[in-house]
């Protein structure tokens, strides 16, 4: 009995590195945000503004550094804690690149990410130019991992069997649709554009075996659980 609790540890750190192993890109993405947010609690104020600034997608940058930007700005957060992104992480993003593969899932954010980005300062941009804001929204801030996660969750539809895709398709695209008419703002504008084209990222998915059934993986990892404490 003893020496069975003692390898429980090993048992779940092997369990543990197998399943990050499965998805190495979203964790080291995860890793880097964490360190980043470490960095951020431990200076000023006035410091992180002036690194989140640096590193923000507006107008202003990406017309200077359009390339240092928009790859910068997709490793800090933007509201909400980690542990929250690491959740929304391991819902989307772990079954999409284990799906999909690293190389095909990385494809996806990067569309999601700049074609989002670029869509959603256009409108800003038309925005000024038409006098519906101000010049200074030029230096809004705009960084943050949203409008790839959104993209994930875009691409994910197509990994899910029937009749859950539907269910699930139609939820999205109404929380980021309803969202966008509600704010009109540009930040919701490029979220509704990420998920259209993660959407439009169904060529990706070709290949990649048959759809998945979430709640039967759910059924049966519970009955494994079960199993496992018997």
């Amino acid at each position: 009995m003893q020496t069975a609790r003692a390898a429980r540890p090993a048992i779940a750190a092997r369990w543990c590195w197998a399943y990050i192993r499965r998805a190495p890109g979203t964790y080291i993405w995860l890793a880097v945000l964490f360190a980043h947010g470490v960095v951020l609690r431990h200076v000023s104020p006035q410091t992180a503004d002036r690194i989140l600034e640096r590193r923000s997608t507006n107008l202003h940058y990406l017309a200077v550094s359009p390339v240092r930007v928009l790859i910068s700005s997709a490793f800090w957060i933007a509201g909400g804690g980690w542990f929250s992104y690491f959740v929304l992480y391991n819902l989307v993003h772990v079954p999409v690149e284990r799906r999909l593969g690293t190389a095909r899932w990385l494809a996806v954010i990067v569309i999601a990410h700049v074609g989002a980005t670029y869509l959603s300062e256009g409108v800003l941009y038309w925005a000024i130019q038409h006098g519906h804001a101000p010049q200074s929204a030029r230096y809004t801030l705009d960084y943050g991992v949203s409008y790839a996660l959104a993209g994930a969750e875009g691409v994910l539809t197509y990994l899910l069997t029937a009749p859950w895709r539907y269910a699930y398709v139609t939820c999205l695209l109404l929380l980021y649709g309803v969202a966008m008419l509600q704010s009109r703002d540009f930040t919701s504008v490029g979220h509704f554009t990420a998920a259209l084209l993660g959407l439009a990222c169904y060529p990706l998915t070709r290949g990649c075996g048959g759809p998945w059934d979430p709640v039967a993986e759910a059924r049966a990892f519970w009955r494994r659980l079960r199993g496992r404490a018997a």
